[in-house]
C-alpha cells in the first residue's frame, strides 16, 4: 500500500522529441530550475521550447541555455521580460563536478530531455548524451521498424490459435 508522502505528482509539461532521434542517452538527471514570476506563468500554459536548447557549465555553476520561453501578453510591462536568459540549474556540488569531467569526454554533451512539475516546483529532466552519427540514425529505425513487424507477426499467431 502506498502511503501518500511515497506519492509523487509528476506531470510532463514538454517533451524534447528531438533529443533520442539525434543523440544516444547515457546518463539521466534531474534538477531544478531558477525561474521568474512571468516564466512559471509562461510554463503553466504551456509556452515553452526546449528543443533547440543545452546544459553548460559557467563558473562551477550549470545553466540552461537558449531555452524559449514566451511571456504572456497579460503579465506586467513594467520589467523586462527576456525569453532566451541563461536560468541556473539547482544540483549538488558532486553533481556539477561529475557533469563538468564527463562533459569534456569528446563527443558528449548535456541536453534537456523534459521539463515537468513534480509537486509545485518545476524539474527539468537532462541526459549526458553522445552524438549519432547517420549510420546510428538508420540502425535504430531498422531496430524499431523489426519490432514493429514482430509485433503484428505475434499478434497474427495469437489470434489465428
Amino acid at each position: 500500500m502506498l502511503h501518500k508522502k511515497n506519492r509523487v505528482n509528476l506531470s510532463k509539461i514538454v517533451i524534447n522529441k528531438k533529443a533520442y532521434h539525434n543523440y544516444s542517452v547515457e546518463k539521466i538527471f534531474e534538477s531544478g530550475l531558477v525561474l521568474e514570476g512571468w516564466e512559471v506563468k509562461s510554463i503553466r500554459s504551456g509556452k515553452i521550447n526546449i528543443s533547440e536548447s543545452y546544459v553548460i557549465n559557467y563558473l562551477n555553476e550549470m545553466y540552461l541555455y537558449n531555452a524559449l520561453i514566451q511571456p504572456l501578453n497579460v503579465s506586467s510591462n513594467n520589467n523586462y521580460c527576456n525569453p532566451m536568459r541563461k536560468r541556473k540549474l539547482l544540483l549538488h556540488k558532486n553533481e556539477i563536478n561529475f557533469l563538468s569531467i564527463q562533459r569534456k569526454n569528446i563527443g558528449y554533451t548535456l541536453i534537456p530531455l523534459s521539463l515537468f512539475w513534480k509537486k509545485s516546483w518545476c524539474k527539468l529532466e537532462f541526459g549526458l548524451a553522445k552524438g549519432k552519427n547517420m549510420k546510428d540514425k538508420r540502425t535504430d529505425a531498422k531496430n524499431k521498424e523489426w519490432q514493429k513487424e514482430k509485433l503484428k507477426i505475434l499478434k497474427k499467431t495469437n489470434t489465428n490459435i
